[in-house]
């Protein structure tokens, strides 16, 4: 395939909530912050970029009205440059990239891919579409809130709560070494308003976190399949006794702020350009599954991408998979059968946080530090979004000479 990824930038992620760091800074902002730091690291003339595609969740409020042409604007790109912003839902980053992607092939060109999301400022689902706020299309389309999902997974796959446990845990302890260690080598700092430095690291890790505070915690989704009667359904529905909830603050995706920038071109492009790439997309997939069961789509995505790319798992350095709950990277593992040594090294969203249109596009540069950091070959990046969709991208790191 002849898309090339030249550069990757992202923001510390901030909390996504009223005592985020970030949440002084309006998104239109903090994504214009990343499309500057991308143009200086790439040195790139930005009218040369045939279209940027940026991912979003919630097109709302601060975050609607196209978010990625208005960011181009903020950060004073040319005029010359198109953009657009779509949503596929936690995979809309990545798909962001992917389709940016293929616009430089197709033109020969250069292209921006990336995301944003702030919800600490556009709360997730405050866009009120039906997905979340029309019941009578919930219960007829079958559509069940993600978290309960994780639950019903959890729940028909045998993956225990000390188990999910043990796995947020360890994501903790990872990221805490990898900021330790420097390993997010793709993170701009935040300069605020005046001027000065507002955040230059995530500040969602929880170091602190034990087995023994996370066994404290209460199930976060029972009261919900209770009251409403969606327990009861699914039980019916999977000729279950009940279901297990074993997924809490804890073991979930922290909701987070961030921006994330890639450059891509076409290999045409960057020799035209003056521009080396750091990596080679190989193959890329969506994918979309059974919706009630939608958080397991990842690994459909995976299997894809790595057949259109004839790799095998064994092929495969990193994998980088967004923490969507703990259970489903659980079922990730034992599905490709691969072992914790190569997935998600670095820690996921359980502690990094999940700024849900940026990440996708954040996992590609984090993979792809950590790919040039071990001198590795090849990596996946996959993500799995509400209503059965998910995506995956393999990548290979180009080196020099």
């Amino acid at each position: 395939m002849n898309m090339y990824v030249v550069d990757a930038v992202r923001t510390p992620r901030g909390r996504g909530n009223d005592k985020g760091t970030l949440k002084v800074l309006k998104p239109v902002e903090l994504l214009a912050q990343t499309l500057r730091a991308l143009k200086a690291r790439t040195e790139i003339d930005e009218s040369r970029v045939s279209d940027a595609i940026i991912g979003c969740v919630t097109q709302t409020a601060d975050q609607g009205t196209n978010i990625g042409k208005l960011a181009l604007i903020a950060a004073g790109w040319s005029d010359a440059t198109p953009a657009m912003t779509i949503n596929r839902y936690c995979a809309s980053g990545l798909s962001a990239v992917c389709y940016a992607a293929l616009k430089a092939a197709n033109d020969d060109s250069l292209a921006v891919g990336g995301g944003v999301e702030m919800m600490s400022r556009v709360p997730m689902s405050a866009d009120q579409g039906p997905l979340t706020h029309d019941f009578a299309f919930q219960k007829s389309a079958r559509l069940i809130p993600i978290g309960i999902a994780a639950d019903l997974v959890a729940t028909q796959l045998g993956f225990s709560r000390s188990a999910c446990d043990d796995y947020a845990l360890a994501s903790q302890q990872r990221a805490a070494a990898a900021q330790d260690g420097q390993r997010f080598r793709s993170i701009v700092p935040v300069i605020a308003e005046n001027g000065g430095p507002l955040l230059a690291a995530d500040e969602t890790p929880r170091r602190a976190t034990s087995a023994q505070s996370l066994a404290a915690l209460p199930a976060a989704f029972a009261e919900m399949g209770a009251k409403y009667g969606i327990d009861a359904l699914l039980c019916k529905r999977y000729c279950l006794e009940r279901i297990e909830h074993v997924h809490h603050a804890g073991n979930s995706p922290a909701m987070a702020d961030g921006a994330s920038a890639i450059l891509l071109g076409s290999e045409t492009a960057l020799r035209r350009h003056g521009r080396k790439p750091r990596a080679r997309i190989l193959a890329m997939a969506d994918v979309s599954i059974d919706r009630t069961l939608a958080l397991t789509g990842a690994v459909d995505a995976t299997r894809l991408a790595l057949s259109r790319a004839a790799l095998r798992t064994a092929d495969i350095d990193l994998y980088e998979v967004n923490e969507s709950f703990a259970a489903l990277m659980l079922h990730y593992q034992r599905e490709l059968g691969i072992g914790h040594d190569r997935l998600n090294v670095n820690g996921g969203a359980i502690a990094l946080g999940h700024a849900m249109g940026s990440t996708g596009s954040a996992l590609l540069g984090t993979v792809l530090d950590e790919l040039e950091l071990r001198a590795a070959r090849r990596a996946v990046v996959a993500l799995c979004g509400a209503a059965g969709l998910a995506m995956a991208l393999v990548i290979e790191r180009v080196t020099s000479g």
